[in-house]
C-alpha cells in the first residue's frame, strides 16, 4: 500500500491514525518523520527528515478561485497545484494549516493552530493567523 501513496518513504516514519493523502502517488517523506492523527496531506508534497506534525494538521496544494462575484465560487474551479515544501527538522503544531506554495525552512517551528500563508525561513518560530515570525531559534 505504501508504494501506491509514496514516491519515497524514509526509514522510521510514523503515520498516525486517519491520516489522509488523497490519491497519493507522489508524496515524499524523509527519515524519522511523524504525521499526526487526522492529518490531511496532498499527494505531491515533499516532507523532509525529522519532521514532527501534530494532530489535525492540514496542508493544501490548491485553492478555490473566487475572482468573479457573478459566478458561484464552486463553478470557478481551482488554482494550479502548488504543493508546499517542508524542510528538515520542522515541528508543525496541532491544527495548523499550511497554504499552497509555502516553503517551510529547515529547523523551524509552526505554533499550534497557525495559518501559514508565506514562506518560513530556516530556524524561524512562527505562530498566529496569519503566521508571523515570533523569534529565531538560532541568532
Amino acid at each position: 500500500m505504501a508504494q501506491k501513496i509514496f514516491l519515497y518513504c524514509g526509514q522510521h516514519v510514523i503515520i498516525k491514525r486517519n491520516a489522509y493523502f488523497g490519491n497519493g502517488s507522489q508524496l515524499r517523506i524523509g527519515h524519522n518523520s511523524q504525521l499526526g492523527h487526522n492529518c490531511v496531506v496532498p499527494r505531491d508534497i515533499s516532507i523532509g527528515n525529522d519532521v514532527i506534525m501534530g494532530p489535525n494538521v492540514v496542508i493544501w496544494a490548491i485553492s478555490h478561485k473566487f475572482s468573479s462575484a457573478e459566478v458561484p465560487i464552486r463553478l470557478q474551479g481551482s488554482t494550479d497545484r502548488n504543493p508546499p515544501v517542508i524542510g528538515n527538522d520542522v515541528w508543525i503544531g496541532e491544527r495548523s494549516i499550511i497554504m499552497p506554495g509555502v516553503k517551510i525552512g529547515s529547523h523551524s517551528v509552526i505554533g499550534a493552530a497557525s495559518v501559514v500563508t508565506r514562506d518560513v525561513p530556516d530556524y524561524a518560530v512562527v505562530a498566529g493567523i496569519p503566521a508571523r515570525i515570533i523569534r529565531m531559534r538560532k541568532q
